[in-house]
């Protein structure tokens, strides 16, 4: 995709305002049109142009595939950095290292700064509200029928609703960030009155029934399906449309947003309260069934949930469903992808997998293995029975430390003859699909030479080991690695640099909409029998049996999912575990209000400075986390802002 270039007078909205006293001529606020009225001209005379702008629009889209660029990924519990180099902490980590502050915000999406690491400003380019008032510029130009005298009626018709998708996905990116939003449905004339250039924060149900109706308006023209993929990949769809809508209402029907008693007194200025502080099960109603029409649209268009197919390696069973989760999300366009982002491919494959034994690298390469997952995500996974650790009846891992000797007949997941701990041992298929771990088999299609699962790579990170503490710059703190979002196509054998297989950052699966559908059932229907379904659908992908066969066969609370509250924490859990490492949890945990109980626990990992199994496998602190509540609910505007609008009011604890 091409970028409209910008003069110097496009950009100067760094922020909410400038200076509200003293400076009558700086009036350039977030939606005020650009003074450069010609260069906008320019801009819509012809089709080339005006598709310039088009994908400028698609620029602003947040890069949630990069790791540094999404406080989702590290800013909450899934992934942890070297507490002793802080050379690689970013932005998002501080915000999980509790550093979040009102004088200068980590992540600033308000203002779009500090949004990179180490103060790099790669990103701070890309900010919302600039992205908005140029969504508002596009159509409002292409509306104008005089404009762009070169386009189909039609072609018009689409881009117009492409960007009005667009900006309502910049307005709910901001709203689960913020909370209570301004809304900008148009751009402020240059020569407006300075009163009216100021904005407010709307309430919060105002903003998603704004959002909600713009999504509706954008969806009428927007192709069912992607035809040009060679061209069009990525671009908006009647199928990303609902989906979008769908994590925007379930998101509204959740506690933090539905009845919140935290909020009951947040009011602006003028006395307006900004939250419903009433729980409406309306609501849930609503999300319902946008998830139902957006599964609809989904599968009409072909979209199922991806399995491994075309077997020429002749792989185990094991293997072959391992590759089922972990190609869901790094196979690229593949047939669970409802919106992939064609602008975010995923460059962070080096800082998941580490150097392994058996014919790959000899040594490190820059930043690998770097990702850290904390022994409490290695818990959240289930059993091989399907159930939650702590639940099963016929498995005990009460002392999980226990070293253990790995058998042939677990040789496709843990290296034969290999002494790790008892937590990975007898775990379900996404334990293995989802982490590497010392003792860990790490499947690559170029293990050996004939691509087959036998004998293939394995890690080994005990201190001075390839992938340990004490070899190289860069190390796992907790003893754990990424494996889930590495491509196993990508070529990591022989001596020289591995070659990564990047990927479209997958911003909709469809597992992630099931679980949604059977969320929203759950809330509106206790206990739905339907629910279940649809957990069942992406659990039998995972290798696992269902919901009801699991819990009355190997659980020690055998009826949990028959109650709402019960099938409310399977479904949480199964989320967990289905979308870890993608940026979910950070959010599904603020929108459930769970992220006081689950951000208020130790991190802790192995001893990863023991060099043989007996000192490695003792788990140690690495980090105590807090969360504040209700503050870290929800990003602070910052004093800059707040202190130069009179009309915006803080966050609530900043």
């Amino acid at each position: 995709m091409h970028f409209y270039k910008k003069r110097s007078g496009w950009y100067l909205l760094p922020a909410l305002l400038c200076m509200l006293a003293g400076i009558s001529s700086c009036k350039k606020y977030l939606n005020v049109v650009p003074d450069n009225v010609a260069t906008l001209d320019n801009a819509f005379k012809l089709r080339v142009e005006a598709e310039k702008f088009l994908f400028t629009c698609y620029s602003y889209m947040p890069k949630n595939g990069d790791g540094w660029y999404n406080p989702a990924m590290a800013g909450a519990d899934e992934i942890w950095y070297p507490q002793t180099d802080q050379t690689t902490w970013h932005a998002a980590f501080r915000i999980a290292q509790g550093q979040q502050n009102v004088s200068t915000p980590l992540f600033d999406e308000w203002a779009g700064l500090r949004k990179g690491g180490n103060g790099n400003t790669r990103f701070d380019y890309q900010k919302m509200w600039a992205g908005i008032r140029d969504c508002n510029t596009f159509i409002e130009n292409m509306s104008d029928l005089t404009k762009v005298p070169d386009i189909s009626s039609s072609e018009r018709e689409r881009w117009i609703s492409e960007v009005q998708f667009l900006k309502a996905y910049y307005h709910f990116h901001m709203l689960r960030m913020y909370g209570p939003i301004p809304l900008i449905d148009q751009n402020i004339p240059i020569d407006a009155p300075l009163e009216n250039t100021t904005v407010k924060r709307m309430p919060v149900d105002s903003c998603v029934n704004y959002i909600a109706a713009l999504l509706d308006k954008s969806i009428t023209n927007l192709p069912d399906r992607i035809v040009n993929q060679n061209t069009e990949m990525g671009r908006a769809t009647k199928s990303i449309v609902l989906a979008l809508k769908a994590r925007l209402l379930v998101m509204a029907a959740s506690p933090l947003f539905n009845g919140n008693p935290d909020y009951a007194g947040f009011r602006d200025r003028d006395g307006v309260a900004l939250f419903n502080a009433t729980y409406v099960p309306a609501k849930w109603e609503r999300a319902r069934d946008a998830a139902w029409a957006a599964i609809q649209s989904a599968e009409s268009n072909g979209a199922v949930l991806y399995t491994y197919q075309n077997d020429v390696y002749k792989l185990s069973a094991e293997t072959k469903t391992q590759l089922n989760i972990r190609n869901a999300v790094t196979q690229r366009w593949n047939t669970e992808h409802i919106w992939g982002n064609s602008q975010m491919y995923f460059p962070n494959e080096s800082l998941c997998m580490p150097p392994m034994e058996r014919g790959s690298n000899t040594d490190r390469w820059a930043l690998s293995g770097l990702w850290a997952p904390p022994i409490k995500i290695a818990k959240l996974f289930y059993t091989k029975n399907g159930v939650p650790i702590e639940e099963d009846k016929t498995l005990s891992f009460t002392n999980y430390e226990q070293l253990r000797t790995a058998t042939p007949a677990e040789a496709y997941q843990i290296e034969p003859g290999f002494v790790t701990a008892r937590l990975n041992f007898d775990r379900e298929p996404r334990f293995y699909a989802d982490l590497g771990f010392d003792g860990g088999i790490w499947y690559m299609r170029d293990g050996n030479s004939t691509g087959s699962d036998i004998n293939t790579f394995y890690v080994k990170a005990k201190n001075g080991e390839k992938a340990g503490f004490g070899h190289f710059t860069n190390w796992s703190e907790t003893g754990y690695f990424v494996k889930k979002l590495v491509s196993w196509e990508s070529t990591t054998a022989g001596n020289a640099a591995p070659v990564w297989r990047s990927y479209p950052w997958p911003e909709m699966r469809l597992a992630d909409l099931y679980l949604l559908y059977a969320e929203a059932l759950n809330e509106a229907q206790p206990a739905s029998a339907q629910a279940i379904v649809y957990i069942d659908k992406v659990r039998q992908r995972a290798g696992l049996k269902g919901v009801a066969e699991s819990w009355s066969t190997y659980s020690s609370n055998p009826a949990k999912y028959t109650s709402q509250d019960g099938l409310r924490r399977i479904i949480h859990r199964e989320r967990a575990i289905e979308l870890a490492f993608e940026g979910q949890r950070f959010w599904d945990l603020r929108r459930w209000k769970e992220a006081a109980e689950e951000l208020n626990k130790d991190i802790t990992g192995w001893t990863i400075t023991g060099k043989v199994a007996e000192t490695y496998y003792k788990e140690r602190t690495v980090f105590s986390q807090q969360f504040n509540t209700p503050r870290d609910y929800f990003w602070p505007i910052g004093n800059f802002d707040t202190r130069r609008n009179p009309k915006l009011v803080e966050n609530p604890g900043w």
